[in-house]
């Protein structure tokens, strides 16, 4: 049902790819995210919650930096231990906290000086530009539906992002402290669609549609990813998955498994992805003057 579809989408949709490790843990941790793209002069659309990520990451590497100098510099006597704990709490770097993270945009420019965002007031949206470029590493792009009345409960559509992660080009130098992409390894993870029906729609605080629920979650990774209709329409971008409790809850409930009898507990949820409707992200592209297509 979607094959053509998922097709066309992935000729403009792009993964965000990051790295980072928790203070006192050298294990990196690989995480991705969604863009896709609208025009031919860099603009792309995303979550508002990856922007604050993306942001959010320049301040914690700035604060790392700074606080590997000064830990350079500090004497090796008797009260080196003392003063590596008080130089670690002066810049809250507390066990379990986030001490580094590095991203990458996945084959959007050649190359790249610099981007910049218009963030949505109220909505987990956000425009994306990229600055500095010499060619843009895609050639079609997104389609938004046209005529709103046709999105109705019970439309089968499908989301397209990076979730599962499958990259592995990054590496912890210890001799450095620091972590860093390196060219061996994958560099790729392959993107993943998911389906789903319009259950329900979401209203914003003066009760105008500015959501689409959908029947199956958006799946981590997905966030920022398009929604879209068997014909490759775009009718919302991924934003959250909420988990409602069903009720069907088992406490000490004995089932048989094997030659045993065991007794287990199940709290039953259904999770459900909540996408920015077509309406809100047309709304703020041409708040910006942003040029888009319809069908």
């Amino acid at each position: 049902m979607f094959v053509k579809a998922i097709e066309q989408a992935s000729k403009y949709t792009r993964p965000i790819h990051t790295i980072s490790r928790m203070v006192n843990n050298k294990d990196v941790v690989r995480g991705a995210a969604t863009l896709f793209f609208i025009n031919e002069e860099g603009y792309a659309l995303t979550c508002k919650h990856v922007i604050h990520l993306l942001a959010e990451s320049d301040k914690v590497n700035k604060k790392f930096n700074l606080f590997k100098k000064e830990f350079q510099e500090l004497p090796k006597n008797g009260e080196y231990p003392s003063k590596v704990e008080a130089l670690k709490k002066s810049y809250e770097l507390n066990e379990g906290s986030l001490l580094q993270m590095k991203n990458r945009f996945i084959d959007c420019v050649d190359t790249l000086t610099g981007f910049t965002w218009h963030l949505h007031a109220e909505h987990d949206l956000a425009i994306l530009k990229f600055n500095g470029f010499n060619r843009l590493m895609c050639n079609e792009f997104a389609t938004f539906k046209k005529d709103e009345s046709e999105i109705k409960q019970g439309k089968f559509l499908c989301r397209l992002g990076y979730p599962f992660p499958e990259f592995n080009n990054y590496i912890y130098r210890p001799e450095i402290d620091d972590i860093d992409w390196t060219r061996n390894g994958n560099e790729k993870s392959p993107s993943f669609p998911i389906e789903g029906m319009i259950t329900r729609f979401v209203g914003d605080k003066s009760g105008k549609i500015s959501g689409i629920e959908m029947s199956t979650p958006g799946l981590r990774g997905q966030s920022g990813g398009p929604l879209f209709d068997q014909d490759g329409i775009v009718y919302g971008l991924q934003s959250r998955t909420k988990h409602l409790h069903l009720g069907f809850d088992l406490e000490n409930h004995e089932i048989q498994q094997g030659s045993k009898k065991k007794k287990i507990n199940d709290y039953s949820f259904i999770h459900l992805g909540e996408c920015v409707h077509v309406s809100v992200i047309k709304e703020f592209l041409r708040e910006h003057n942003v040029k888009f297509q319809e069908a």
